[in-house]
């Protein structure tokens, strides 16, 4: 499992990323984190859980068109 830290301005540590597939993994031995993810759902906005619904069906029906996200955000800072 590969994560990536996300830290704030001054270094500190303030969330992780997790890829998709190890989610997918950590759902299916953890069945709570079904749960948690249900409950943070139920907290969205109904333009929120749209949006979400047609990326997460993108991704599946297109599971190799991806962007790696430190390429991309290498992209970003060179135009910048």
């Amino acid at each position: 499992m590969v994560l990536q830290f996300i830290h704030d301005s001054k270094g500190n540590t303030t969330g992780v990323f997790i890829p998709i597939e190890d989610w997918l993994v950590l759902k299916s031995k953890y069945a709570e984190l079904n749960q948690e993810e249900l409950k943070s759902l139920k907290d969205l906005e109904s333009w929120q859980k749209e949006l979400l619904d047609d990326r997460v069906s993108d991704y599946y029906q297109n599971p190799y068109n991806v962007t790696d996200f430190n390429d991309t955000l290498k992209k970003i800072e060179k135009g910048l």
